[in-house]
Order: structure tokens, then C-alpha cells, then sequence
């Protein structure tokens, strides 16, 4: 295993989810929603980097993906484990799914030497960038000078939801177009 700067902050990132646990459950959601927050800059960071300083790995191409699965779905689970709402779960469930969907899609169309067909696309980066706020909003969950955190998160959530969907019917019509 290759160990770099992009590869270290992919680390931090599967390292801070016991420590977003922790902070949910013993009702310090600003430390918890901080530490879900700064490992969503490790997400973009460690892709910076690795093309900035050309330390892109297959390691790296591996285990980012997974990083960012794990600590999305504790996240969502934590939400969810608050909230109790058939609409939030219904949102983590196609959140989850969608994950799973994907990550088993880019498996089979690498095993048959196609994955460039579902190669990341801008509209999953804009899915992700929605969810993450989304899980920051819902893990503090509490007005913040009088915004309302806790709606912005659902909405954003519902957005998220929205484009989980969409991003997921773009990847498989891409997976499945004849050439």
C-alpha cells in the first residue's frame, strides 16, 4: 500500500466515524456535525491532492469510494435513529440502495472492462455535495441564530434524495447505452 497525503485524509475520514458517533450520542451534535463536516472536506481534499501532486493510486481509487459510503450511511443511520420519520428513512433507504446499486454497477462494468462508462459524473458531485449538507444540518438539528437547521436539513435531504435518483438512472443508461 502506497501511503500519501490523499490516501492519509481518505484515512481521517473512516477515522472520524467513531468520533461522529460519539459526539451524536453523548448530545454534542455542533462536535458532531464539525467532525461529519471537516471529513466531507477530506472527501474533496484527498482528490485535489492526489491530481495536484500526482499521487493518484488504485488504492486510493478503491478506498475513497469506501470512505465516503461508510461515514454518509453512519451518518444517515444516526439521522434516522433521531428522527423516526417514514420520509427520512424512506431518503437513507434510496441514499443507501443507490450506494449499493452503483458500487456493484462500477464493479461489474470494470470486471468487463467498461468502467469508463460510469465514471463519476458532475451531476453525483453536486448529489454529494447536497447530502453533505443535508447530514451536517440534520446532525446538529437545532436553530442556529435563528436559522432554521433542522428544515434546511430536510429539505436538502429531500434534494439529495431527488438527485441520488437521478444520478442513479444517468449511470445505469450510461452503463447500458449499445455503442
Amino acid at each position: 500500500m502506497i501511503f500519501n497525503l490523499p490516501i492519509f485524509l481518505t484515512l481521517l475520514r473512516i477515522l472520524a466515524i467513531p468520533l461522529v458517533i460519539v459526539f451524536f450520542y453523548l448530545g454534542y451534535p455542533l462536535a458532531a456535525a464539525t467532525t461529519f463536516g471537516l471529513a466531507g472536506v477530506t472527501d474533496w481534499a484527498d482528490g485535489y491532492f492526489a491530481r495536484k501532486l500526482g499521487q493518484e493510486s488504485r488504492f486510493g481509487a478503491f478506498l475513497d469510494p469506501v470512505a465516503d459510503k461508510l461515514i454518509v450511511t453512519v451518518a444517515l443511520i444516526l439521522v434516522v435513529s433521531q428522527e423516526v420519520n417514514m420520509w427520512i428513512t424512506l431518503a437513507a433507504c434510496i441514499i443507501i440502495g443507490r450506494e449499493i446499486v452503483i458500487s456493484a454497477l462500477r464493479e461489474w462494468m470494470a470486471e468487463s472492462g467498461q468502467r469508463s462508462k460510469v465514471a463519476v459524473a458532475n451531476l453525483g458531485k453536486i448529489k454529494t455535495v447536497a447530502q453533505i449538507f443535508a447530514l451536517i444540518f440534520l446532525l446538529y438539528n437545532q436553530p442556529l441564530f435563528g436559522f432554521p437547521i433542522r428544515e434546511t436539513g430536510l429539505v436538502l435531504l429531500a434534494i439529495a434524495t431527488v438527485l441520488t435518483v437521478w444520478s442513479m438512472m444517468q449511470y445505469l443508461q450510461s452503463a447500458f447505452k449499445e455503442e
